[in-house]
């Protein structure tokens, strides 16, 4: 008996680091037990219910086992051998019919829900558009309909099916938005898995990539935005209209050199397109953009832009940018003139 409290007094510290560490759970823009579409609230629907009926199997197992561990133990000062029984045809049928019915129960809205979310938007008129492309490591978003690509941001409006057509670009990655959608895979091979999902409430949430796809795959975040349909066409228009350069020669010169990677305005260039960076709500998907700096990731737009232009392989490393040969001046001047450049939707 001594022995079973000590080891249960050495269990408690360890239960109650688990109970506050689960307690943290539940941010409406992290959290998938907190469902902020259709999409992601069958999907909770589905967890609660297979929770539910593993929890009644436990349960009821655990009963019986006590139950038989104290009718049937052994009394003091008894040496007989416990009488011999087996085959009572009634308990079998008991314990195989009713995992059958459990299994039917967990099975059936599993499979609709499974079928109903691998519906197929793509060649819905309706439907926003989106090809995903992940990179090691941060997300291109194309919008082919309205002629618009962008990064680390999806901006989407809260009134239409979202249909997603997921890539990659090096190695297997996973889109994920989990307070929207269940996870997506983007494999090699130019292979192209399909989603769709809906976001009826304004705001912003959070995007993670689900695989392990490098060093600094847990950095490797985006935001999508859900705002009405007029703010959305605003953004689009605003997206697609002509971007001026800078005056400073200076500065247009350290600029050209990003250039030949990034895009401003209309462009193909491999890495993100920087229109509307200014924007954004993170620099590099992770340096987080705010005027009440309270974290090491935060600071104003300008700030973040010259600290990922001066520590990019420190900031996300194994990223693929590599350090830009800027001066002190130059990394200034690119960083205010990329902190201008803001959307208004």
């Amino acid at each position: 008996m001594m022995n079973r409290w000590h080891v249960l007094k050495r269990l408690m510290p360890l239960l109650a680091g688990m109970v506050l560490l689960l307690s943290a759970c539940g941010r409406a823009d992290l959290s998938a037990l907190r469902p902020q579409g259709p999409v992601a609230e069958e999907q909770f629907g589905l967890m609660k219910l297979s929770i539910t009926i593993m929890t009644i199997v436990v349960v009821v197992v655990f009963l019986l086992a006590i139950y038989v561990i104290i009718r049937f133990r052994r009394r003091p000062g008894d040496k007989t051998i416990p009488v011999q029984v087996e085959g009572n045809h009634k308990l079998e049928v008991i314990w195989t019919v009713i995992p059958i019915i459990m299994l039917i129960i967990l099975g059936v809205p599993t499979i609709k829900t499974v079928f109903g979310l691998a519906e197929d938007y793509s060649k819905d008129p309706n439907a926003i558009q989106i090809k995903v492309t992940a990179h090691q490591y941060w997300w291109e978003f194309e919008y082919p309909k309205e002629g618009v690509k962008t990064a680390q941001e999806l901006i989407i409006p809260n009134d239409a099916v979202i249909s997603v057509e997921a890539k990659t670009a090096d190695v297997i990655h996973s889109f994920w938005i989990p307070s929207l959608a269940g996870k997506m895979d983007t494999n090699p091979g130019g292979n192209v898995n399909k989603m769709y999902f809906k976001a009826p409430k304004t705001g912003v949430y959070l995007g993670k990539c689900a695989e392990l796809c490098g060093p600094s795959h847990a950095l490797m975040d985006f935001k999508v935005k859900v705002v009405d349909r007029a703010s959305y066409d605003r953004w689009i228009l605003a997206q697609k209209a002509p971007v001026a350069m800078p005056k400073d020669e200076k500065v247009a010169e350290a600029l050209a050199t990003c250039l030949t990677c990034h895009a401003i305005g209309e462009g193909n260039n491999w890495a993100p397109n920087l229109t509307g960076i200014g924007s954004r709500e993170t620099v590099g998907g992770i340096l987080v953009n705010t005027d009440n700096k309270k974290y090491s990731n935060e600071g104003t737009v300008q700030e973040n832009l010259e600290r990922w232009l001066r520590e990019t392989n420190k900031v996300k490393p194994g990223n693929m940018m590599g350090q830009i040969p800027l001066s002190e001046d130059q990394i200034k001047g690119v960083a205010e003139y990329l902190a201008g450049l803001k959307l208004d939707y």
